[in-house]
């Protein structure tokens, strides 16, 4: 054992700790070469496990943004060079844990499937548990100390080779060898932050209220100026606007009943506020999560598609990438609207229509759409804009479709008899070279009307006239167009569901029943599933099973400045919108919320926020619907960038201040440098000082290093090789000796998986 112990200090108590306990737990334990280790984990609010976010505590109205089988808290036998693993029973995924939460309390709350959204709080009862039992097996081990400390940290103050942590109680600084930041969400302080700094003082004038961050809810929404007489506006219809819509309502004592007919109402309890004004910029809530039918089997079921590919973006940056300088190395950037964005049209294109005309069809698309694709990686600059490049990869796929969906009417009309089509053969020499319109007509008919009834229409496809008056009677559960050719890709239409007709809507009330109509039909979409529901099979695939190349092409400057302005400002809301959605429990209760006149969405897309000075409230004036709304209290539920200058936690500019760590900036070619906000980490997570040293005894995930990287938050998810975990292994084996894995006491070895190394990861290390 190593005579003095390593000084750890872990600042952040949350999630990304536990998962880091548990791999400390794993690797200290049954070490042929014992190591001390003095670990000290500082949490502001002391929920060591879920942290605040995550509290067990807190409202019971709020759900995790995933299903219950995508959580874990452990490394398993899909992360490569892992190490010993704990027991099965040491390391229970989230759906394990509530299985023998369920049955040891009865509770339905912990009754679930890999499919359920669990609430928040379940989610952090587990992780509760789960960390007090990794510093319960870290303090087993000899040599090994753990202390937790219910303090803020607000500073780093280098000493020697050490740097002591100092917390604003005041108390004698530890000092660490090495520290890690897990400081997580955070907002920032609303005098310094452009977005809301008039908002702020326009707040601090007069009696209108600014919350300018809505967590932790319990907190900054109390009933004293959120209760029944006031009139509440909620900036931001994302994940937290619909936290902030049911807390006020359902957190306050509300309920919500089905009717016979299956539809959910909202039963009011007179706690709630009079009104809360629901607005953003798109006037769009993110869409409902499809229900997720990958979990069944996701190595095969994830899509890996043939044109978004790490190897395509490497491809562009060769041949239309320009050269710069990032952290002193050479890169090669690339504009994400012109380059990555047409690929991720040309994917969605096949994806939609895959899942619509069967998978005879996605081959023979994929052959089609080929010549152009390699084209537009010889020369993507050669097109006039994305769109140009857009519509030029997705016509071959657009061509086939249309040909196919031709088809499909005649037979499902009764124009053209199925039997004609039977066997693959085609009807006409026009037909020559299509994918079977026989398989087409059956994948078409799955999709509008589910696989039971389509195979009761099918057994009357033998008269053509009987067959197309059964389809004609027929309703898609769905809501369906029953004709193929209204089903047609769209990037517009799938971004803007709700058009504005010129001129704008006639009335409030006129947008309102025509969101409703869209939440009915995506809620339903939804409820189809991710991989039989086209637009959903498409949003799903290109912008999250593929997300690991968009990382590749973003990641440590990957992007011209004013790109990766663009993509963090405009792509990145749809990313989320069309992906990170709420689930569609969630979603059915924000509807029946809008029908019982309590949430107040009708001041529509593009809507305007000003300052009265006259009334001392906050307006909100809707252009397209003509509504204007009037507001006591302001919440802003947008989600904060991570920004150190302004953080609302004294540390980052302390760090800022002393040159521990600086702020990283995508240099302009003949532009604007862009400084997202975040730090100048290296790909190892440390940061590089004022003076350009890196600093390898402080190491930074999470939130800090959005900027320089992309999508770094997430939970840990079983059965992938996940970032978070590589992420926190790159930090031990810093400073811990690596062993031989072997089977040790408590712990399982992992074996080479085959192939392990050339695997699909979940993020895709740049």
């Amino acid at each position: 054992m190593n005579a003095a112990p390593l000084h750890l200090a872990i600042v952040g108590g949350g999630p990304t700790c536990t998962y880091v306990l548990e791999r400390l737990a794993a690797l200290v334990r049954g070490r042929r070469d014992p190591v001390a280790l003095e670990i000290v984990v500082y949490d502001l609010s002391g929920e060591f496990g879920p942290g605040q976010v995550h509290s067990p505590d807190q409202t019971r109205t709020s759900y995790l943004n995933r299903v219950v089988g995508q959580v874990a808290f452990a490394a398993d036998e899909s992360v490569v060079d892992a190490g010993p693993l704990l027991s099965a029973v040491e390391r229970p995924t989230l759906l394990e844990w509530c299985r023998k939460k369920f049955e040891e309390t009865g509770d339905p709350i912990y009754d679930m499937v890999a499919e359920d959204w669990p609430k928040r709080f379940v989610h952090g009862e587990a992780l509760r548990d789960q960390f007090t039992g990794y510093v319960e097996i870290l303090r087993a081990v000899e040599g090994v100390e753990v202390t937790l400390r219910q303090a803020e940290v607000v500073d780093l103050e280098e000493r020697g080779d050490r740097f002591a942590v100092l917390t604003a109680d005041g108390a004698p600084a530890y000092e660490a060898d090495y520290v890690l930041m897990l400081t997580g969400h955070s907002s920032n302080r609303p005098e310094l932050d452009p977005r809301q700094a008039h908002l702020a003082r326009f707040a601090a004038e007069h009696e209108a209220r600014l919350v300018p961050s809505a967590y932790p809810l319990e907190r900054s929404l109390d009933p004293a100026y959120t209760g029944p007489g006031t009139t509440v506006a909620c900036l931001g219809m994302g994940l937290t606007g619909i936290d902030v819509l049911l807390y006020l309502t359902e957190g306050r004592g509300g309920t919500f009943e089905r009717d016979a007919d299956g539809e959910l109402h909202y039963v009011p309890c007179g706690a709630e506020p009079d009104s809360i004004v629901a607005f953003s910029r798109s006037g769009l809530f993110t869409f409902a999560r499809p229900y997720n039918e990958k979990e069944r089997d996701i190595a095969s079921l994830e899509y890996k598609g043939p044109f978004l590919t790490a190897g395509a973006v490497t491809e562009l940056r060769r041949t239309v990438g320009v050269p710069n300088v990032i952290g002193g190395a050479p890169k090669r950037q690339l504009d994400f609207e012109r380059h990555v964005f047409p690929l991720i049209l040309l994917e969605m294109a096949l994806l939609q229509y895959g899942v619509q005309y069967g998978p005879e069809f996605r081959e023979a698309a994929i052959a089609a759409a080929r010549p152009a694709y390699e084209k537009f990686l010889a020369d993507a600059d050669a097109f006039a804009d994305h769109q140009e490049a857009g519509d030029f990869l997705v016509a071959p796929v657009e061509e086939l479709a249309l040909a196919v969906g031709e088809r499909v009417d005649d037979v499902l009309a009764g124009r053209t008899a199925l039997a004609v089509h039977a066997g693959g053969e085609p009807a006409d020499p026009e037909s020559a070279g299509l994918p079977p319109v026989d398989r087409a007509v059956r994948a078409f008919l799955t999709v509008v009307y589910g696989a039971e009834r389509t195979e009761a229409l099918l057994s009357e496809a033998a008269d053509p006239h009987v067959f197309a008056a059964a389809v004609a009677a027929a309703e898609s559960p769905w809501r369906h167009a029953t004709s193929a050719s209204e089903h047609r890709f769209s990037w517009e239409r799938t971004i803007n569901p709700v058009p504005v007709p010129e001129g704008g809507y006639t009335s409030p009330e006129e947008y309102v029943e025509t969101f409703l109509d869209f939440l009915d039909r995506d809620i339903r979409w939804a409820a189809q599933g991710n991989l039989s529901n086209p637009a959903k099979a498409a949003a799903d695939a290109a912008w999250r099973d593929m997300r690991g190349v968009v990382i590749e092409a973003v990641d440590f400057g990957g992007l011209l400045a004013s790109s990766h302005r663009t993509f963090l400002g405009v792509y990145t809301p749809h990313h989320n919108r069309l992906c990170q959605g709420a689930s569609v429990e969630a979603m059915e209760k924000v509807t029946a919320l809008i029908r019982s006149g309590r949430v107040d969405v009708s001041v529509g897309p593009g809507a305007r926020l000003e300052c009265d000075e006259e009334r001392g409230l906050f307006r909100v004036d809707g252009p397209a619907t003509g509504a204007a709304r009037y507001a006591d209290v302001l919440v802003d539920a947008r989600v904060h960038g991570f920004d150190a200058e302004r953080d609302v936690m004294p540390v980052y500019p302390n760090l800022l201040r002393r040159g521990i760590v600086r702020k990283w900036a995508n240099p302009g070619l003949g532009e604007p440098d862009f400084v997202p906000g975040g730090l100048d980490l290296t790909p190892e997570f440390h940061p590089v000082r004022a003076d350009d040293r890196v600093e390898s005894r402080i190491t930074f995930l999470g939130p800090p290093s959005e900027g320089v990287m992309y999508h770094q938050i997430g939970a840990l998810r079983p059965n992938k090789d996940h970032h978070v975990i590589r992420d926190i292994l790159c930090w031990i084996h810093a400073f811990m000796p690596r062993e031989d894995s072997s089977p040790a006491q408590g712990s399982t070895a992992q074996p080479p998986a085959a192939g392990a190394m050339t695997k699909e990861l979940e993020r895709n290390p740049s």
